[in-house]
């Protein structure tokens, strides 16, 4: 019925709850001395610096430049880029020497001076800026849970600076690299497209233009989308995009948000081909949203058993006596050699008492040396979740590992 199914869902999401995962898995923890914002613990920033090396190698192939821009900063800034007038209760204030600072609260103002600190020409468009960077928000403390609202985000940001007939290939290739984001994850996507308020800034030949543009690179990728008429920011237009989780729980994610009053407050430009100075297209996007928020729906999607490639640990290795120590050693030391993570477990436990235990810490794989292993050179494979897969050479072992971290496979 559907009560059972809403009461089953309910105590499936509470296996999954990321804030009793994050402890027990050791991740990532809270503590009243500093309300929202997680202590990541060693296993937590593993898995927070794969996903961050991931997306550097994804940026570097598609031309982004990274930049890092300070986080207090003077109260003039919010002042020209609006935020003073809009967003002042949500931002942390302090004073120094008799001025008001704030913690930055976004990256988007300051990532202008990089792009004004010499005359740009229209040949060196589109820039595109990424920053990996450290904000404040003073969200109300009621609202803080877990990471789902925490009061310091890490935000994988970028603004592309770009001529107004670059817009539809920079929203294409930003479209391009979310859906190769998501699918990494097995979310299923859902896309959004937010047109011109009433209260609207801005040129309404260039929001018609960038409308269309937005519309165009979705349908050029095939993407079916929600038309949303008036809901756009009242800087530019915008597309959003949702995902739904294995809970079939959505979340929006990511944003590509065009912004043609930000150029204008900062007073942007750029040399056109006639020699004539103006401004350029402004765009905001991010694909995680918050590394803090994107890990706690990771860690509630998957269950705490992450991919092969996101696994703090990745293989345990378990001699079934003292006799297998050394050839366990060498099959540690192989798998070493390529960079998996991996431990030794030489405790003096029984053998059953050892997989249990790796079993609900939900490392992927076990690997178990007995005589029989040594004697063959071979290794007896446990996968999480799916038991016994028997014996293969330990070399092929190795090269199977290495291979389903290389491609980042979801499930094997």
């Amino acid at each position: 019925s559907d009560l059972d199914d809403y009461l089953n869902r309910l105590e499936e999401a509470k296996r999954r709850d990321h804030r009793r995962l994050g402890k027990e898995l050791e991740l990532f923890v809270f503590h009243e001395v500093s309300p929202g914002a997680p202590f990541w613990l060693p296993n937590g920033m593993i898995i927070y610096r794969e996903l961050e090396k991931f997306l550097r190698e994804e940026l570097d192939r598609r031309g982004y430049q990274e930049i890092s821009t300070p986080i207090l900063v003077k109260k003039d800034l919010w002042e020209q880029s609006g935020h003073w007038t809009h967003y002042k209760e949500n931002m942390f204030l302090l004073e120094v020497d008799d001025e008001i600072y704030s913690l930055k609260p976004m990256n988007c103002p300051e990532s202008t001076f990089v792009y004004r600190q010499k005359v740009r020409s229209y040949r060196e468009l589109p820039l595109r800026y990424s920053e990996i960077g450290r904000l404040h928000r003073n969200e109300i403390s009621g609202a803080l849970g877990g990471m789902f609202r925490v009061r310091q985000i890490t935000m994988d940001d970028a603004h592309i600076y770009c001529r107004p007939d670059q817009i539809l290939s920079e929203i294409g290739g930003l479209l391009d690299l979310v859906l190769k984001f998501y699918s990494l994850f097995g979310f299923s996507s859902e896309f959004n497209l937010s047109t011109k308020p009433e209260k609207a800034m801005g040129d309404p030949a260039l929001w018609e233009k960038a409308e269309r543009a937005l519309a165009e690179a979705l349908e050029e990728k095939k993407i079916a989308y929600r038309l949303k008429p008036g809901e756009g920011a009242f800087y530019g237009p915008k597309i959003d995009v949702q995902i739904k989780d294995v809970l079939g729980r959505s979340w929006q994610l990511a944003t590509i948000q065009l912004d043609f009053q930000m150029p204008e407050r900062f007073g942007l430009e750029y040399v056109d081909e006639a020699g004539k100075r103006v401004r350029p297209v402004m765009i905001h996007r991010a694909i995680f949203g918050s590394f803090e928020r994107f890990v706690g729906i990771l860690t509630e999607h998957f269950g705490g058993a992450f991919p092969l490639w996101l696994s703090p640990v990745q293989v345990v290795v378990i001699p079934i006596t003292e006799g297998q120590y050394e050839y366990a050693e060498h099959v540690l030391h192989r798998l070493q050699s390529y960079s998996v993570r991996v431990q030794l477990d030489d405790r003096n436990e029984k053998i059953n008492y050892k997989i249990r235990e790796w079993e609900v810490k939900k490392v992927p794989y076990m690997v178990i040396l007995g005589e029989r292993e040594k004697t063959s050179g071979t290794v007896s494979v446990r996968q999480h979740g799916k038991g016994d897969r028997g014996a293969i050479p330990t070399e092929q072992f190795v090269k199977k590992i290495v291979e389903e971290i290389e491609t980042k496979v979801l499930t094997t």
